[in-house]
C-alpha cells in the first residue's frame, strides 16, 4: 500500500513514484511464481512437491503468529526509560499478578501497602536499578526518602505492591538489585501523608502539650523504646543515672540504635530500638523536636470539665502538672493507707519524688478532681511506659463509690485513643473490685494476668494502629511485667 501523508492545509499527498515500484514488484512476483509452478507441474513430482511447498508455507505461517503474539512489544526506543507493564495489564488501578516477573496473567485484585528501607550504594544508577526491579514486580513506588550516610544512602519507600506478592519475594528482589540491609513490613493508610507535613503535625502536637514529646517521638521514629534520666545535682550525682547525663552533650549522641538528647529540663531522653541503626536524617528531626519542646517550656491545655454528682455536688476534672504537687500531697496524707496500698501496692514513701515524677508532663498526662474549694479529691494517670500505656487511679476515701473514679478512667481512655495507643494497662491488687469494675465498665475487651496477689488488666482500644510501627519494635507483653519494676521508680 502506497504511503499517505498530509501537507499543512490538509490534503492528502500520495508518492506516485513509490506506486510504480510496488506495482513493478507485484508483476515480477507473478511472473516468478508462474514460471516455477509451470517447472514444478510439468515435472514426474510436480503435485507432491506443491503439497510439500503448501504444508511448509502453512507451518510457517502458523509459527509467524504465535511468535508475534508472544512478543508484541518492541523493545523501547534509546531514550525512553519508563517501564511499561505488559499489555494484558491494567494500566491504572490495583492489580493482582503473580509474584515472578513476566507472569502470563494479571487479573483484577487487592493490592498491599509496604514501607521498606533498604541500603544503595552512593553510585550513579543505584536507585534506578531498584526501581526497574520494583517495576518488573509490578510495584507502584508511592514515595520515597533519602537518608544521606558516610558511605552509601539509605533508602526508604512506601510500595503498593499486588496482594500475592510477599515481603520475602520483594526483599529478594531488592537484594538482586544491589539493595542491603533490606527490611520490609506491611503498611496502612496513614502511611500515605507525606513526611513533611507529619513532621508538622507532631511538631504542632508538641508544641500544644509538653506531654506529647514522647509521642511525637516514637510517630516520628517508629515504636521506640523512650527514657528519661534526670540530670546530674549540682551538689553530687544520682547514682547510677548520672554517667549518661554527664557524657551527652548538649547536641546530643547518636550510636547505631541509641539516640541521646538533652531534655528541656537537663534530663538525657534515651530512644533505642533494636535491629535497624539510626540514620543521621533521623538524629537532626528528633533533636529539632526536641529544641522546640525546650524552648516553649512547661505547658498543658488548661481546658476543664464541670460535672454533676448523682447527690448534687459539682466537681471540675482538668490537667494537671508539678504545680498540683502540694495540693496532691494533702490529698495523700488525707487517703486511708487501705486505700494508698491499692494504689501503690506498698508503703508510701518520699512522696516528693515520686509525685513529681506522675505529675510531669514529660512522663504522661494527669487529670485531677478538684471541688468547688479547689481541693483535689482525685487523681488519674495516663503514663507512657515504652511503648506501652498505664493507667492509674486515686480517690479519697470520703469520695469514692460516686463514679469519680470511672469519669477519670473514660477520660484517660479517650486520651489514650487520641494518642493513638492500641491499648492501656492497669496493675493493680485482685482485691481491688473498684479499679476492676471501673475497667470493665469501658467496655472494651479486655484481658487478665494475675500472679501472685498482682492483677494487671489490660485494655484493647481497637484503633487503628500508629503509623510509625515498624518490624524492629517487639513490645512487651503484660505477663513480663509482673515484676512490677516501674513501682520502684515511685
Amino acid at each position: 500500500m502506497s504511503d499517505v501523508t498530509r501537507t499543512k492545509h490538509g490534503r492528502p499527498v500520495h508518492h506516485w513514484r513509490r506506486d510504480v515500484v510496488e506495482l513493478a514488484a507485484l508483476f515480477t512476483a507473478v511472473a516468478v511464481a508462474d514460471a516455477v509452478a509451470n517447472m514444478v507441474g510439468h515435472g514426474p513430482d510436480g503435485p507432491a512437491l506443491l503439497v510439500v511447498s503448501a504444508v511448509v508455507l502453512l507451518a510457517t505461517a502458523g509459527f509467524h503468529i504465535w511468535w508475534a503474539r508472544r512478543h508484541d512489544h518492541a523493545p523501547p526506543p534509546a531514550h525512553d526509560t519508563v517501564a511499561r507493564p505488559p499489555a494484558d495489564a491494567e494500566q491504572a488501578g490495583p492489580t493482582t499478578t503473580s509474584p515472578t516477573a513476566g507472569a502470563s496473567s494479571a487479573l483484577p485484585g487487592e493490592t498491599t501497602l509496604w514501607r521498606m528501607r533498604t541500603t544503595v550504594r552512593d553510585e550513579p544508577g543505584s536507585l534506578a536499578a531498584l526501581c526497574v526491579t520494583l517495576a518488573e514486580h509490578r510495584i507502584d513506588i508511592l514515595s520515597l526518602q533519602a537518608h544521606p550516610l558516610a558511605e552509601g544512602t539509605v533508602d526508604e519507600f512506601l510500595l503498593r505492591a499486588p496482594a500475592e506478592l510477599s515481603g520475602a519475594a520483594i526483599s529478594r528482589s531488592i537484594a538482586q538489585a544491589g539493595g542491603a540491609g533490606t527490611w520490609i513490613e506491611r503498611a496502612d493508610a496513614h502511611d500515605l501523608v507525606d513526611a513533611p507535613t507529619r513532621i508538622l503535625g507532631l511538631a504542632t502536637r508538641t508544641a500544644l502539650d509538653a506531654a506529647e514529646l514522647p509521642l511525637a517521638l516514637r510517630h516520628l521514629l517508629g515504636r521506640c523504646t523512650i527514657r528519661s534520666l534526670p540530670a546530674t545535682s549540682r551538689t553530687g550525682t544520682r547514682g547510677d543515672e548520672a554517667a549518661p547525663s554527664e557524657a551527652t552533650p548538649v547536641d546530643g549522641v547518636l550510636e547505631g540504635t541509641v539516640l541521646r538528647l538533652k531534655g528541656p529540663d537537663g534530663e538525657v531522653i534515651t530512644v533505642e530500638r533494636p535491629y535497624l541503626p539510626f540514620t543521621p536524617t533521623e538524629f537532626a528531626r528528633a533533636r529539632a523536636l526536641v529544641e522546640l519542646d525546650t524552648r516553649l517550656g512547661p505547658r498543658i491545655p488548661r481546658s476543664q470539665d464541670v460535672l454533676t454528682l448523682p447527690e448534687g455536688n459539682s466537681i471540675t476534672v482538668r490537667r494537671a502538672d508539678t504545680a498540683d504537687i502540694e495540693a496532691a500531697k494533702a490529698m495523700h496524707e488525707r487517703c486511708s493507707p487501705r486505700t494508698l496500698d491499692k494504689r501503690y501496692h506498698g508503703p508510701v514513701h518520699d512522696a516528693d519524688r515520686y509525685l513529681n515524677h506522675l505529675l510531669s508532663p514529660r512522663f504522661g498526662r494527669t487529670l485531677a478532681v478538684h471541688t468547688a474549694s479547689g481541693r483535689i479529691v482525685g487523681i488519674g494517670h495516663l503514663l507512657w511506659d515504652g511503648d506501652e500505656t498505664e493507667v492509674a487511679l486515686l480517690v479519697e476515701d470520703e469520695w469514692q463509690r460516686r463514679g469519680i473514679g470511672s469519669q477519670l478512667l473514660s477520660r484517660l481512655v479517650t486520651m489514650a485513643v487520641e494518642a493513638g495507643c492500641e491499648s492501656v494497662y492497669a496493675v493493680t491488687q485482685a482485691s481491688n473490685t473498684g479499679m476492676v469494675a471501673a475497667m470493665r465498665g469501658l467496655g472494651l475487651p479486655l484481658d487478665y494476668q494475675i500472679e501472685e496477689g498482682t492483677l494487671v488488666i489490660t485494655a484493647r482500644l481497637d484503633v487503628t494502629p500508629v503509623s510509625s510501627r515498624l518490624p524492629y519494635d517487639h513490645a512487651q507483653r503484660p505477663a513480663e511485667r509482673l515484676g512490677h519494676p516501674r513501682q520502684a521508680e515511685r
